[in-house]
């Protein structure tokens, strides 16, 4: 157990899922989600008060794009670090993304698994680099450094059949990695702001795609209650 929570602060130009991202946070040993900010702007308001140690960084933000944004938080003489989370898959975002010192770009849809195991490694270089001595590092300390933000790769959400769209499944299997238990299709409903009957519909091509478990709750009388959890 580390001895206080790495800070961590959200950017995300949609609420919902910076919300969604917040609560995955808080589900990982040592951290703490001190903010969230849906633009550029506000971002570095909350930087400048809350002083983070990483960011979550979207990169399709309304005034301003992420990488921009960290270009400047990053001449900074005390800046935070950034792991990228967007939707931007082109070799250009991720390329410049790696040149400004992301520790890590994760593309959506993803799941929570996803960011835990990346959190965790940050973490654990946090946690290495303070025990190294003050001075120069030896080569096998580099190489170490280096090695630690590399982790294991998991399945990535199947490309979307006709009828579903990438971004809200994506909401929908947040919002149920992001929920204390199992949780109903009126629940994620509520959660992602679609109809239950759409809701429902995405739980049920998760569930067929192995991302989300179904467990059918049985009451007194009438139809078995379907139940949705994460399928790790």
């Amino acid at each position: 157990m580390r001895n206080s929570p790495i800070r961590v602060l959200i950017v995300d130009d949609d609420y919902r899922v910076a919300g969604i991202h917040a609560a995955f946070v808080g589900r990982v040993d040592g951290f703490v989600a001190i903010g969230a900010a849906n633009s550029a702007s506000t971002a570095v308001e909350l930087v400048d008060r809350l002083r983070p140690h990483v960011i979550l960084l979207d990169i399709y933000l309304p005034d301003r794009d992420g990488l921009s944004l960290m270009r400047a938080l990053a001449e900074r003489s005390d800046p935070p670090d950034f792991i990228a989370i967007t939707a931007a898959r082109d070799v250009s975002t991720v390329r410049t993304a790696m040149q400004l010192g992301a520790v890590h770009y994760l593309v959506k849809p993803f799941r929570f698994a996803d960011l835990r195991d990346r959190l965790l490694s940050y973490a654990d270089l946090r946690q290495r680099i303070a025990t190294l001595e003050i001075g120069d590092a030896r080569q096998e300390d580099v190489d170490e450094l280096f090695g630690m933000l590399r982790r294991r790769t998991v399945p990535k959400i199947p490309v979307p059949s006709k009828g579903h769209s990438a971004p809200t499944l994506e909401l929908v299997r947040n919002a149920v990695a992001a929920a204390p238990g199992e949780v109903s299709a009126v629940e994620v409903a509520a959660a992602v702001g679609v109809s239950r009957a759409t809701a429902q519909r995405y739980l049920r091509y998760l569930a067929d795609h192995g991302l989300l478990r179904l467990q059918l709750r049985y009451g007194a009388t009438g139809r078995p209650e379907h139940r949705y959890f994460p399928a790790t």
